[in-house]
């Protein structure tokens, strides 16, 4: 059979209530009556039933983190910011991958609700604003990662992407470019869209400045790769000057393009920037310039509101990193 809370009560010689401050709220017990409880704990080899305990608080102690794609640098650093605070705070973090697909991101949201998450931290794609109020009432509360919140009420973490996208294009002509590029997803997916409208604004502020929108099917190096392919193809007339990448893997395909078929410079004949400045923006063949992101505090950040009283909004900002992909010499 089992050992039972019972069980470890009787060997340590204290009440049941005892041993269950000491599992969930140690600070209320004397350092002599725990020392006691968790000697018989390891003696005994007890497990705490966690199903059990999660019937009886109404709650688990797991955060549920949904992010757009786990196979991003950006959402793993993020992932692990959040674990780090998480941790600190005695949660776990439980993340799911949607890959941009509406269907699971709401299998997700119903698993979740069923595992009665602590919270959820979530990086939506389409979800419907609906059903996360839904979420929230039935006791599981959430935050937006990533993306800003549309209504007061709801809690949210995020970056000024329009901002973002008005940095990458401005240092592009501050360099002298003139026909710019933009390479980047749906324009369904938030993010994506502001740092669309970030380079429009800057665009609109230049006489005599263009700037060509290459869509992409995915956020991904294969899908850089194959732009930067096309790119290469062309007349070199018909290149453009300067490239903005919505993302840094997009960026790194089309580096590695470039790279593969040896007709294009960078930066002599194309300037590359990227978004996000992921871990290894520094290190590819020529190291990407990149708008960076906080990846990492995003995450901590997100655990911090969900512990919160009442709904917070947080806005960093995003900022310039300037390597040798736009400016020659450069780090």
């Amino acid at each position: 059979m089992p050992v039972s809370i019972r069980d470890v009560a009787l060997r340590a010689g204290v009440s049941v209530g005892t041993v269950s401050n000491v599992l969930n709220r140690p600070y209320k017990v004397s350092e002599t009556a725990t020392l006691r409880v968790l000697t018989a704990i390891n003696e005994l080899g007890f497990v705490r039933n966690d199903a059990a305990r999660q019937l009886r608080a109404g709650r688990s102690r797991s955060i549920g983190l949904i992010v757009l794609d786990s196979g991003n640098p950006f959402f793993a650093d993020l992932a692990r910011g959040a674990q780090a605070r998480a941790t600190e705070a005695g949660l776990v973090i439980m993340v799911a991958s949607t890959d941009g697909d509406a269907d699971r991101e709401h299998a997700y949201l119903d698993l979740f609700e069923e595992q009665r998450a602590f919270g959820v931290l979530i990086s939506p794609h389409d979800v419907d604003p609906g059903r996360l109020e839904q979420l929230r009432s039935h006791g599981v509360p959430y935050v937006l990662v990533d993306k800003g919140a549309n209504e007061p009420a709801v809690s949210s973490v995020t970056v000024d992407d329009v901002a973002g996208g008005r940095l990458a294009v401005q240092h592009l002509l501050r360099l002298g470019h003139r026909r710019i590029a933009v390479v980047g997803g749906a324009e369904s997916i938030s993010q994506v869209a502001d740092r669309l409208l970030g380079a429009r604004q800057s665009i609109a502020q230049v006489p005599g400045a263009s700037l060509e929108e290459i869509a992409t099917a995915e956020l991904s190096v294969l899908a850089g790769r194959e732009v930067g392919r096309d790119v290469a193809a062309r007349l070199r007339a018909d290149r453009p000057h300067a490239v903005f990448c919505v993302n840094d893997l997009l960026a790194v395909g089309m580096l590695q393009a470039f790279s593969l078929l040896g007709d294009v410079r960078v930066p002599e004949d194309i300037a590359l920037i990227g978004y996000d400045d992921i871990a290894f923006a520094a290190s590819t063949v020529v190291p990407l310039s990149s708008i960076r992101q906080p990846s990492a505090l995003i995450g901590a950040t997100a655990v911090d509101l969900l512990l919160a009283e009442g709904p917070k909004h947080v806005l960093f900002q995003p900022e310039l990193v300037v390597r040798a992909s736009t400016v020659r010499g450069a780090p």
